[in-house]
């Protein structure tokens, strides 16, 4: 469907599953190149229109084409594939924990902000070799420059210059880290080619995994489907993960796709040069796959979620590890765990690319340590042979109408 944008710049709307895949598996016809945008060529898209941080061209896989994008993609592959995933999950085991200790006491929490938030950076500055002491620094610059606040450019100019920082470092002192796998590929990335990527993964990995955590907790905690399964073990949580893939994918929706060459998508006649918005989430719940919407999709994981065809996500196994062993133990931890606020009403952040959540305010019954209980424990009575046992009895900035600006793909800033 036609669309218009800021200055008045028309663009293809595609919320069809088919017309989705079909943009996405035909690279000759429909490229990630900005640059074949009509509109940036004819001077349309001038320097203050809201779009251009987003789908100005940058030298990353999300922009590229061809032997070039083959080259990057490369790297990036190589670098995710020697993740250590049982690694991982260690990590994300140890840094869960200590997350739910700071807030295991008070018996109230807010599930995105304590949980969600941080765990992803913290897991994944690890890998890319990044101080520990940064994580969280990190983790709230990336959501704040996503959010597109009053400081998301300082915020993203944090990233950038950290990215660099690691570049120079790592080529200094090579470590077994994703920065340094990057650098020592044999497609010889340049300090900004390796920079760029850095940023680009660390942020779509952490936005798109806090996304994933939160929108998964709550589907466990609203739905009674999800909730009676996962209690009685009839449905697994990597099941409910694949649901909410279909119902809330971490990222709504692809801003850069390109015409090259005339083409016939859905009944609609699209012509080189035009701008192509992928709507994953619309495509999820076409009727044409979806003619039911209240039956659940575990298991099924043919959702567009991660995108498809020569841009699919590299490194979407790595964020379900993340959300899926970090929730698994949040829901061992924690019991009676339920949401403080009605299901219709937990906060949603409405953005042009992703809709997270804003919060998820949960009470439960507190936790208290282990080391406590043993020391505030009533000493045992002395018993009778006549006696009956006992029985055993942070202040966030609104999202303004174009956050997504500094967002996934673009807003690079030296």
């Amino acid at each position: 469907m036609p669309v218009l944008l800021p200055g008045d710049l028309e663009a293809w709307l595609v919320v069809g599953y088919n017309e989705v895949l079909q943009v996405l598996r035909t690279p000759k016809a429909f490229s990630c190149d900005s640059r074949n945008w009509s509109a940036a060529k004819d001077g349309r898209l001038t320097p203050d229109n809201p779009l251009l941080p987003l789908t100005q061209y940058q030298p990353l896989i999300a922009f590229t084409d061809g032997d070039e994008h083959v080259r990057l993609r490369a790297a990036v592959v190589y670098g995710l594939e020697r993740f250590n995933r049982h690694g991982i999950r260690r990590y994300v085991t140890r840094f869960a924990n200590d997350l739910i200790k700071q807030f295991a006491a008070g018996g109230t929490a807010d599930l995105v902000a304590d949980f969600a938030e941080p765990l992803p950076a913290m897991v994944l500055t690890r890998q890319f070799g990044i101080s520990g002491d940064l994580a969280i620094p990190l983790g709230r610059a990336v959501r704040d420059m996503v959010r597109g606040t009053e400081t998301a450019l300082a915020s993203n100019q944090f990233v950038v210059e950290t990215m660099r920082e690691l570049v120079a470092e790592k080529r200094r002192s090579p470590g077994d880290d994703f920065a340094s796998w990057l650098l020592a590929h044999e497609s010889a990335l340049t300090d900004v080619e390796a920079e760029e990527h850095l940023r680009h993964a660390l942020v779509a990995g952490i936005e798109n995994t806090v996304n994933v955590i939160a929108n998964t907790l709550r589907v466990v905690l609203t739905d009674r489907r999800f909730h009676g399964s996962l209690s009685g073990g009839s449905l697994t949580l990597p099941d409910a993960l694949d649901h909410v893939m279909w119902e809330a994918p971490p990222l709504t929706l692809i801003p850069n796709r390109w015409a090259v060459a005339p083409v016939l998508l859905g009944d609609q006649s699209i012509q080189p040069g035009d701008m192509v918005l992928l709507s994953l989430a619309a495509g999820n719940r076409d009727p044409l796959v979806r003619p039911d919407l209240s039956v659940p999709m575990h298991g099924n994981r043919s959702h567009l979620a991660f995108g498809g065809g020569q841009h699919e996500c590299p490194g979407m196994d790595i964020g379900r590890t993340i959300a899926d062993t970090g929730i698994d133990i949040l829901l061992g931890e924690l019991t009676s765990l339920q949401l403080t606020v009605p299901a219709d009403e937990v906060p949603v952040e409405v953005g042009f690319i992703s809709s997270p959540l804003a919060s998820l305010p949960v009470s439960f019954v507190p936790r208290r340590s282990r080391r406590a209980a043993r020391s505030d424990a009533a000493p045992a009575p002395v018993r009778v042979r006549s006696e009956t046992p006992a029985p055993v009895v942070p202040t966030r900035s609104p999202r303004g109408p174009w956050g997504w600006l500094t967002g996934l793909l673009g807003g690079r800033r030296r």
